[in-house]
């Protein structure tokens, strides 16, 4: 057995390894929440059914994988959470993990759960992270504003839960934002820093802003209009899936980022808009005048702090 436990946005979040294996059965629990999580690998389904929270009342989610390496999933309820795990067990063959959303005292109730069930839909729509195998987004079941409030609550604990067992496809990289000015002082310490990439050969031209920790590409980027790159790079994928997703559109002889995107890293973003393989650091700049690049001004805060 083991367990880690670490703190996010002022949460402490506590992950239990069941049988001490990271690629084992875990359980997730925030402090002052009443909710539990338990995801268990397929070959390990038995032992996790056999748990007391296996039989409360709740919502879940399988997880698998296509044979291009994109993330299926389907999210269902049940108030007997194991039964209906039993059945997909028989009949449905992709799954290779599952997730079971309780609370602890196993007071959710069938109209708590075909709510959070359609939310939780609702969510993976939005972020198209996952290959979703729900047929329709199911109806939101009828609570008072009161229960909408705390189921409301309720979703946010598992959202927040989700990424921190390595289930990131909730995450919505798309982000309301408009790039224009940031306050000198701002830049400087670190908050808010405006970079742009120009690769005038190519006609590429973006602005991004680093912002709690995210660098986050301004819509209306101008990339390339295919990947030229290494066919088998890893940038590849997230630039088709971005091309597919409708967020990375044709526009004439190149694609325009249709939504501001929140990217891993500016070599990323330089990746994805320069269509192949880019040193990010050096290629991204500060718009303050001073040409300094991305490297120069990150190595500025590192000496500062």
């Amino acid at each position: 057995m083991g367990q880690i436990i670490v703190a996010t946005n002022g949460q402490s979040l506590e992950l239990f390894f069941i049988d001490g294996r990271p690629d084992g059965m875990l359980t997730a629990q925030v402090f002052n929440w009443t909710g539990h999580v338990l995801m268990t690998p397929r070959t390990q389904l038995a032992d996790a059914l056999r748990r007391k929270e296996a039989r409360y009342t709740g919502v879940y989610i399988l997880l698998g994988e296509t044979d291009e390496g994109k993330i299926r999933a389907y999210i269902g309820e049940s108030e007997d959470i194991g039964e209906r795990i039993r059945s997909h067990d028989a009949k449905l063959d992709w799954w290779t993990s599952a997730i079971l959303v309780t609370s602890a005292a196993n007071n959710l109730h069938k109209a708590h759960v075909k709510y959070l069930e359609a939310r939780l839909v609702e969510e993976a729509r939005k972020a198209n992270q996952f290959l979703l195998e729900n047929g329709n987004t199911p109806p939101r079941s009828s609570l008072s504003e009161a229960a909408t409030t705390n189921m409301e609550q309720f979703l946010e604990y598992i959202l927040l839960v989700l990424p921190a067992i390595r289930v990131d496809g909730f995450l919505l990289k798309t982000r309301p934002l408009v790039v224009n000015t940031a306050a000198p002082k701002a830049i400087e310490d670190g908050q808010g820093a405006i970079f742009e990439l120009r690769t005038p050969k190519h006609g590429v031209f973006a602005k991004a802003i680093l912002r709690n920790g995210e660098f986050i590409v301004e819509a209306g980027a101008v990339g390339r209009l295919k990947w030229e790159g290494t066919p088998t790079h890893n940038y590849r994928t997230l630039f088709d899936e971005l091309a597919s997703s409708g967020i990375f559109n044709p526009h004439g002889d190149h694609r325009i980022l249709s939504q501001s995107y929140a990217f891993t890293s500016p070599s990323a973003a330089g990746a994805v808009l320069n269509g192949r393989a880019t040193n990010g650091p050096e290629s991204w700049r500060l718009v303050d005048g001073s040409g300094r690049t991305y490297k120069e001004w990150e190595a500025e805060q590192l000496q500062r702090h």
